[in-house]
């Protein structure tokens, strides 16, 4: 298939444009800045994000396995996602848009890959929601890296906007579609790590007032026993 906009009147090609075009009134430093961020910094981001969530779900005893099960499928269903991106460019065969139009800024050279879907937009998207089914509240900031990373890849004028819709479809489908296998393989590994001597790396140490309970409920069980068998001693 050829590409999906080529027409200028097209609105897909106009917002590119308008997009694309802050980029020539940015300053240069800037632009660099969102060239390293459209890039690398926003896979970053995500992958601290993830980091965060993981930390913040081990505290949640009866929850960690299947909330940690939860996050090693994002950065897998990134992956599928990806192999499944392989067959659509190749099918869909959409020159980068910088190809097809003139007086774009385009921040990154070197782009001669198919442009239909995005893959930084498939991956980051897909990520987000894998980290959103674990954890709401780092699952709404990951979106919202996911998001910002579309915008960005349209900023250097290396997609177009539906190249990232796209993306975030994909990226969507993979990880929701393929959840409920996913978790029913993946939870039980994490539960029985979870009684293992690297069990810490799913389910966090009991908190300190837990423990104390737990001492204290131990020692009036022992105290009782106690008392029963003094009593049957008198009684003897």
């Amino acid at each position: 298939m050829a590409g999906l906009a080529l027409d200028g009147s097209n609105p897909d090609v106009s917002l590119l444009y308008d997009i694309n075009g802050l980029a020539k009134d940015a300053p240069h430093w800037f632009d660099r800045v969102m060239e390293f961020v459209g890039e690398y910094g926003i896979i970053i981001g995500l992958a601290l994000v993830t980091l965060a969530a993981w930390w913040s779900v081990r505290k949640r005893p009866q929850e960690a396995p299947s909330a940690v099960a939860g996050l090693v499928w994002a950065p897998l269903a990134a992956g599928l996602a990806l192999i499944a991106n392989i067959p659509i460019r190749g099918f869909v065969e959409r020159p980068r848009p910088f190809m097809d139009h003139q007086g774009l800024d385009v921040l990154v050279a070197g782009k001669t890959d198919f442009s239909f879907v995005s893959d930084h937009a498939t991956l980051t998207m897909a990520v987000a929601v894998g980290v959103f089914m674990a954890h709401r509240a780092y699952g709404v900031a990951a979106i919202g890296l996911a998001l910002l990373e579309g915008f960005c890849r349209v900023y250097m004028g290396v997609h177009y906007p539906t190249d990232v819709i796209g993306g975030f479809a994909l990226g969507t489908a993979v990880t929701l579609l393929l959840a409920p296998l996913a978790m029913m393989l993946l939870t039980p590994l994490t539960t029985a790590i979870a009684s293992s001597r690297v069990g810490r790396l799913i389910r966090a140490e009991p908190a300190a007032d837990q423990g104390a309970d737990e001492a204290c409920a131990e020692l009036s069980e022992s105290r009782s026993a106690g008392g029963d068998h003094g009593n049957k001693d008198l009684a003897a």
